[in-house]
């Protein structure tokens, strides 16, 4: 399943009340490493059905971005249960994606 592009109108329905953990992709069109980490990040929705995997275009969606505190990007954020349970920033390879969000 593709990632999921969501806004501020979406963001409580799809990741905060989600029934399932939630990787969010913080990211801008602009955005050399966010371009390298897009691909891995899509790779991941679709191969992984435990978790939900989202992405908010800073740029467009700068309320969210204020709202949890995105100063770098891509900024990755891993929610469960509607809480920020982890974050990391920066492209990271797909190995280390992997264990970011299953450790």
């Amino acid at each position: 399943m593709a990632a999921v592009h969501v806004t501020t109108d979406t963001f409580e329905e799809e990741v905060l009340k989600a029934d399932k953990p939630v990787l969010v992709d913080f990211w801008a069109e602009w955005c050399g490493p966010c371009k390298m980490l897009s691909p891995l990040v899509e790779e991941l929705a679709d191969e992984v059905q435990d978790i939900k995997i989202c992405k908010v275009n800073v740029d467009e969606q700068s309320d969210l971005a204020v709202k949890y505190r995105v100063m770098s990007i891509p900024s990755l954020f891993l929610f469960k249960d509607g809480e920020v349970a982890k974050k990391t920033v920066g492209a990271i390879p797909k190995q280390e994606l992997m264990e970011f969000i299953r450790s």
